[in-house]
């Protein structure tokens, strides 16, 4: 009887240690996070397969291996699938989204809006850049800091091409630093093609854009006054381009909007259309109704402060004094 115990002890000691040699959790081969807002786990990649699980956008994922162009997959919970690569997100790619995030936190926002189709969200300015994730139509942004990219050259099959050496950029077009607010990750930096974006401009701006054939970029509410009912109304600064986008200037174009307590409408206060801004745009208050603002203006390759002073409806350009000369010696 003893002899059956202790042979049955050892079966079981030797069980144990065959099932932990060849069960033992697979090593992972590298850190990935979901890179879709909602990433689907396969139990094959075969294309009959099924579902093991969903996991959302940002969830750490241990890869165990890569085929294809597909990787397995471990969620923090233990569960396995097979996921797309195209859906995964490097970590160095990840701490970027972050980096941006925290940035964006310190940066004014220039223009609000939201996205006006389903669109993706790049960790830097261009197409060919890794995406970080896809959001919905109406997804509302904030807009913080304006670049171009060159837009990749087609090659015979419709595919992007390689620029041939030494061929002269190709066209520009405009993007996007900005905050998006999500309904699942709450708010998520990166860079966004202008084109995708509908600013939520406030009425009535739009018309008097409009009128001017002038493309908003930006705006801020300077201050408020009253109007003839006692209530307050908004006096704003617009900026706005003409012509194609992708230009080195963020705006050429500026004008003041006051409220003309006489008429009940808006009136154009002030207009220049002789700069090259870039933005941020400083708003500094020294009043309820005097205030300045300033900005980068670019002149050929050099970059100057310039500042414009608002008094009351009043709005000029706040011209730098010239240095007095030093008068020349006389010879005794």
């Amino acid at each position: 009887m003893r002899k059956i115990s202790i042979g049955f002890a050892l079966f079981v000691i030797m069980a144990v240690a065959a099932y932990l040699r060849f069960h033992r959790p697979k090593q992972a081969l590298e850190i990935a996070y979901a890179g879709n807002r909602q990433v689907t786990l396969w139990n094959t990649t075969a294309t009959v397969r099924e579902p093991v699980t969903t996991v959302p956008f940002g969830e750490r994922l241990d890869v165990l291996v890569r085929y294809e162009g597909q990787a397995e997959v471990r969620t923090d919970k233990g569960s396995t699938g097979w996921v797309s690569d195209r859906e995964l997100l490097t970590s160095e790619v990840w701490d970027r989204a972050l980096e941006w995030t925290k940035q964006a936190e310190n940066m004014p926002v220039e223009a609000r809006g939201h996205t006006r189709v389903l669109s993706n969200l790049h960790v830097e300015a261009g197409r060919n850049t890794p995406r970080l994730r896809q959001l919905n139509k109406d997804v509302p942004v904030d807009l913080l800091e304006r670049t171009t990219a060159t837009i990749p050259a087609k090659n015979e099959s419709g595919g992007e091409a390689d620029p041939a050496p030494g061929a002269s950029p190709g066209k520009t077009e405009d993007w996007w630093l900005i905050v998006a607010h999500t309904p699942d990750q709450g708010a998520v930096g990166g860079w966004m093609l202008g084109r995708f974006i509908d600013l939520d401009v406030p009425q009535p701006l739009p018309d008097y854009a409009s009128s001017a054939a002038m493309r908003i970029v930006a705006w801020f509410e300077l201050n408020r006054v009253r109007d003839a009912a006692g209530g307050l109304k908004p006096q704003y600064l617009l900026l706005g381009d003409r012509g194609p986008e992708g230009r080195p200037c963020d705006f050429r174009l500026i004008r003041v909007f006051t409220w003309g307590a006489k008429r009940a409408r808006y009136e154009t206060a002030f207009i220049d259309s002789d700069v090259c801004g870039k933005l941020p745009v400083a708003v500094t208050h020294a009043s309820p109704i005097d205030l300045t603002f300033s900005f980068q203006n670019l002149d050929g390759a050099a970059s100057t402060a310039r500042t414009y002073r608002m008094q009351q409806t009043i709005v000029r350009l706040v011209r730098a004094r010239a240095k007095p000369k030093t008068p020349r010696g006389t010879r005794g």
